[in-house]
């Protein structure tokens, strides 16, 4: 009798364990005896290896691990840095088949949610690699005008491009999907949904989780960036119309936009590295040396990470106005502030502190600039 007792404790044992376990397993063809890892996304969607397994001869694998808390959690499957993404639970059992480029052509069943997961990543797939295509185009372009008419190409692509990302998400905003959807990068490693308008979304991703998977880890940081995303906004003062910058020049001088209130003002994104900009800058020249007395000021804002790069530009085209530049790139908290999707980009700001108009350039600007003065 003591020993039946053991045994059934054995046994309650056991499936109370393999409840609480996700298996994987699958085919991946043309990866044999190949390593395959598991990698957990965490509350901060860093990624860590919890699992592995080599695949036999004819590509075939089996994983058995514990699900990393009680909600539904994110994980890639890792082959040769490949990654697939997969949303998974306790007691899933999933299955990969794969064939060639494994992180482009899979095929997942077991989990509805990793469904929807290869579903918005491939849209953004595909939409990267047109975005991608059109930047190596426009890298190796000398005629200025066809240089334009690709940036006006891209800018198209790229709204195109969100829009997708926008309809999946407020089709799916239930789905942990969606959150994922908010944190995909473009080829040049920017978040698509970085701009403070597109709190909107992030707003409606965290509300509908929270109703479905409350205890998420993943909640708090949703939530801490629509924090960010609203302090971002409440730094339009109630004095000012436009988000005011205090940035330094090349000598650490800090320099505050909204100390220039009462003039036309030119806010201008500019990068050293653009191939256009030498340009610009000599167009915008000229403009400014004939109004500067008049009370037009250029406040240029240089989206660099090289000092020496952006001091050396700035030197060498003799630039008379204000340049400054918090030297972080593409991640400069100017860009956030301003929305900025592509560089070069600028904003005209009236006597009163209203933003007037964006992307004005030679003629067009300076008609802007005189009828405001």
């Amino acid at each position: 009798m003591k020993r039946i007792f053991i045994l059934i404790a054995a046994a309650v044992a056991a499936v109370a364990c393999n409840s609480g376990n996700i298996k994987l397993d699958g085919r991946l063809i043309g990866y044999d005896t190949t390593m395959v890892y598991v990698e957990s996304l965490g509350a901060t969607l860093g990624s860590r290896v919890i699992d592995s397994v080599r695949t036999d001869e004819r590509g075939k694998f089996s994983l058995k691990f514990n699900a990393e808390g009680d909600q539904l959690a994110l994980y890639n499957l890792n082959c040769n840095g490949q990654r697939i993404p997969l949303l998974l639970a306790k007691g899933d059992v999933v299955t990969i088949n794969s064939v060639g480029s494994i992180a482009r052509n899979y095929e997942v069943s077991g989990s509805e949610e990793s469904g929807l997961l290869k579903q918005i990543t491939f849209l953004m797939q595909d939409g990267a690699a047109r975005l991608d295509s059109l930047s190596t185009c426009f890298a190796g372009l000398t005629d200025e005008q066809a240089r334009q008419q690709l940036l006006k190409d891209y800018t198209q692509e790229y709204y195109r491009v969100k829009r997708g990302q926008i309809e999946f998400i407020v089709a799916n905003s239930s789905s942990m999907a969606a959150l994922y959807a908010l944190y995909q990068r473009l080829p040049n490693d920017d978040v698509l949904f970085n701009g403070a308008s597109d709190v909107v979304y992030y707003r409606m991703v965290a509300d509908s989780i929270e109703a479905r998977y409350p205890a998420s880890p993943y909640l708090n940081l949703v939530r801490r960036d629509i924090a960010t995303m609203d302090l971002i906004g409440t730094a339009i003062t109630s004095e000012l119309n436009y988000p005011d910058l205090n940035i330094n020049d090349m000598y650490g001088n800090k320099v505050r936009l909204s100390s220039l209130h009462g003039k036309v003002i030119l806010v201008d994104f500019w990068s050293a590295m653009a191939g256009n900009s030498n340009q610009l800058n000599a167009d915008l020249k000229e403009i400014y040396e004939k109004y500067a007395e008049r009370g037009f000021e250029v406040y240029q804002i240089g989206i660099e990470s090289s000092k020496a790069v952006w001091v050396s530009a700035v030197q060498e085209q003799k630039l008379p106005w204000i340049s400054v530049s918090d030297l972080q790139g593409t991640a400069s908290s100017a860009i956030a502030l301003y929305n900025v999707q592509n560089v070069p980009t600028n904003f005209l700001i009236d006597r009163e502190g209203n933003i007037v108009a964006k992307n004005l350039y030679g003629n067009d600007l300076e008609k802007h600039v005189t009828a405001l003065l």
